[in-house]
């Protein structure tokens, strides 16, 4: 028990630390606009909901998240390997206000729910419950902690509800095997099974 709250609390401390809301002028809007719809949509839909599993939904992403990751592709300190040489080419070539006015305008759009996406049932049920609750015996803290009872995110973590199984997983892999550098989530990863990551995958790909 003691280990597990532990777990927990690590989770919660060395959490990324996200970048404060920048202010974005009407010119900056316009300009994230543009880029939204002529260069991203390809990839995450001109609202910010991609239409090929790979790819992340960004509609209605905290804004403060979106900023540390674009940030990151632009310092080359993000490596998951599915986005690596395209994302880190089109983050730097946007300047920070163009950084700020993509993440206020994904951030702004209208939530993508998963509700009625086909899913394994039965893996739902399960990682709902991982979700909520975690698995003690693995000393696996439960999600809501960081991402919110709703996986709506909150300071700590980003938001997880109606994003794609398939890029969940990918991510979850990443992080176990320390593509993406972050600590908590590297230890909470390589404590689930491959059966866990893919329930909760097909549970947040549900909601």
């Amino acid at each position: 028990m003691n280990r597990f709250i532990i777990l927990v609390i690590s989770a919660l401390g060395s959490a990324p630390m996200l970048s404060q809301a920048i202010d974005v002028d009407a010119a900056a809007q316009t300009s994230a606009a543009r880029i939204a719809v002529g260069t991203c949509a390809g990839c995450h839909g001109a609202s910010g909901v991609s239409t090929m599993p790979k790819f992340p939904v960004l509609a209605a992403q905290r804004s403060t998240y979106l900023v540390d990751q674009l940030k990151a592709f632009k310092s080359k300190t993000r490596g998951d390997p599915d986005a690596l040489a395209f994302m880190q080419g089109i983050a730097a070539s946007l300047d920070d206000a163009q950084i700020a006015g993509l993440a206020q305008y994904y951030s702004s759009q209208h939530a993508h729910s998963g509700a009625g996406v086909a899913v394994d049932s039965a893996a739902a049920t399960r990682g709902r419950e991982i979700y909520e609750n975690g698995i003690e015996s693995q000393n696996v803290p439960g999600c809501s902690s960081c991402h919110g009872s709703k996986a709506e995110g909150k300071v700590e973590g980003p938001r997880l509800a109606g994003q794609h199984s398939q890029y969940f997983f990918s991510q979850m892999t990443s992080y176990r095997l320390s593509l993406r550098d972050a600590a908590a989530m590297h230890e909470i990863a390589v404590a689930l099974k491959p059966s866990d990551i893919e329930d909760l995958a097909a549970y947040i790909g549900s909601r």
